[in-house]
């Protein structure tokens, strides 16, 4: 497969988990399902924005970028074949480098949100941290502890555990990319869009 070809398809993967991871990180503000009535009952990593941020804005310029390199003019540098290609492929490198560290920041903070647990109410007016050292994803008794929002501790865990797992596989195809990348600044576009042009 050409290695524009293989962008492309990197970048309409890319997409789709950039929202997915957006809409799951706005849902985490709602703990439960439920409108919190302060913002100090909301779990502190939620604010961090690793879904909204790191793996959904900053995963956006990378697959755009992704996307347009198919259609990219190898022909541009100087009359020279497949430079412009090579020099396209090399900057992907670089917007590849950007989405490993959005969806890194995102894997990070997820994981941290998972082991650490949600903010409830434990008592009447106290809102903390009942869990500690991700004990309670062993223990399901330990969900009791949680006595306000409604249904908070498997919302929280869905959640974060849906931003983890695709931020993992942002981070998987960004890295791909820059290997696809590096192959395209030194081979150049197995494709051979000029000598194509030429010959029609």
């Amino acid at each position: 497969m050409c290695t524009g070809n293989c962008a492309k398809c990197l970048g309409i993967t890319l997409i789709p988990l950039a929202i997915l991871c957006l809409l799951c990180n706005i849902m985490l503000f709602f703990p439960g399902g439920y409108v919190a009535d302060q913002n100090e009952h909301i779990t502190d990593e939620v604010w961090f924005f690793g879904g909204i941020i790191g793996s959904g804005a900053l995963m956006i310029f990378p697959a755009l970028v992704f996307l347009g390199l198919k259609n990219n003019d190898c022909c541009g540098c100087c009359g020279n074949e497949s430079c412009g290609k090579r020099f396209a492929m090399f900057t992907s490198i670089i917007f590849a480098a950007i989405g490993v560290l959005g969806a890194g920041y995102s894997t990070v903070v997820s994981a941290v949100a998972i082991n650490r647990g949600p903010k409830c109410q434990v008592a009447v007016n106290s809102w903390s941290y009942p869990f500690s050292e991700g004990n309670y994803l062993t223990n399901h008794s330990l969900w009791s502890e949680c006595m306000a929002p409604e249904r908070v501790v498997p919302w929280h865990l869905t959640l974060f555990s849906m931003l983890l797992a695709m931020s993992l596989v942002q981070v998987a195809l960004c890295a791909f990319q820059a290997i696809n990348g590096l192959i395209g600044t030194i081979c150049g576009d197995c494709c051979g869009c000029c000598g194509s042009d030429e010959s029609a």
